[in-house]
């Protein structure tokens, strides 16, 4: 499969002590494309929030209402992305312009399918939600967009600085900051507090019929059920072998459970805002947070308590997450790109 990952991204090392490619480098490009003209149409695929959203009173997932930008979203931007690579033939020569870039979203895509903030419809995935983090002014999107990890790194055990005992996994490392997260995760999670369902990530539930049997009913139980379900959301994007629709559901679920604490909403931190684009990955600095906060001289939630962050760490939230994403990753690539019986 690699041969073919580094072949689309044009990208092949002749070096034999490190892998052809890596994903990592690329990981982020539809991030850093986004606002430029030509791809600003694809600002919307980076997300996917139903109308009806609003945790952590209602996760709705779309609800009654549907999707904020219809079929325009995160989960549709996996499946076309993922049959533009299906149409690839292989020959490294026929490669391009648009499979390459396919790629590129795809494994972006599904970074962005398993950050829960962005299936929230509350405050552009939380993006306009201020809170305090260790003391620090930011938001309830930046925090899991990349404070949570930074703090994972800062206080990694040390004996994960060692290599792991699985020549696969440490040839593929890249020296980075990183390496010893990834260690931590596959040791820990992967090989350990998971290991009996690590397979099952992997599992798309049988795909719902359009309309249900008319049964002892007759035609006039038939038309009800066509009223009551007249729109099968899973089947829009889901079938039995990549469902993005069945893997969103419950992340989105997390959102109400505990990543909007309902504290939130009461005094004396009800939520404010502040502008940013919708899921901009807002960028305000420490400074200009600070401005704000001592500008309206209210207080914002601190999240980096034992209730919130302490339980984020200890059931190994952040972990399990990259780790679905990664293995669900790796199993459609596989699909796309592994020679039959292999």
């Amino acid at each position: 499969v690699l041969p073919k990952l580094c072949a689309i991204l044009n990208w092949t090392s002749t070096n034999p002590n490190e892998p052809e490619c890596h994903l990592a480098p690329i990981a982020a490009w539809a991030d850093r494309v986004r606002r430029l003209p030509q791809y600003r149409w694809t600002g919307s695929l980076h997300y996917v929030e139903g109308k009806d959203d609003y945790p952590s009173e209602t996760c709705a997932f779309p609800g009654n209402s549907g999707w904020v930008n219809g079929p325009v979203n995160l989960l549709n931007g996996i499946v076309n992305t993922t049959r533009i690579l299906e149409e690839w033939d292989g020959r490294a020569e026929e490669v391009g312009s648009v499979t390459n870039e396919a790629l590129k979203f795809l494994v972006h895509f599904y970074g962005d399918l398993h950050m829960p903030l962005h299936t929230a419809g509350r405050a552009r995935g939380g993006n306009g939600i201020k809170v305090t983090f260790d003391g620090r002014h930011t938001n309830l999107h930046s925090l899991w967009d990349g404070l949570l990890i930074a703090q994972r790194l800062r206080t990694l055990p040390s004996n994960y600085t060692l290599p792991l005992l699985i020549p696969e996994i440490e040839f593929n490392l890249r020296g980075a900051i990183y390496d010893p997260y990834v260690r931590r995760v596959m040791w820990e999670g992967i090989m350990g507090r998971w290991k009996g369902e690590v397979q099952q990530w992997l599992s798309c539930p049988s795909p719902e019929p359009a309309f249900p049997a008319a049964g002892n009913g007759g035609m006039l139980q038939t038309v009800m059920g066509m009223f009551r379900r007249s729109r099968n959301v899973a089947g829009e994007t889901d079938d039995d072998l990549i469902c993005p629709y069945a893997w969103a559901k419950p992340i989105n679920a997390m959102n109400c459970d505990f990543i909007f604490p309902k504290a939130l909403d009461e005094h004396p931190y009800r939520a404010r805002y502040h502008d940013a684009d919708h899921f901009g990955h807002d960028m305000c600095s420490k400074t200009e947070h600070e401005d704000e906060a001592h500008a309206d001289g209210a207080p914002y939630l601190e999240l980096d308590t034992p209730e919130y962050a302490g339980r984020i760490r200890d059931e190994f939230v952040i972990e399990k997450l990259i780790a679905q994403g990664g293995i669900r990753l790796a199993g459609v690539l596989n699909f796309l790109f592994a020679d039959e019986g292999a």
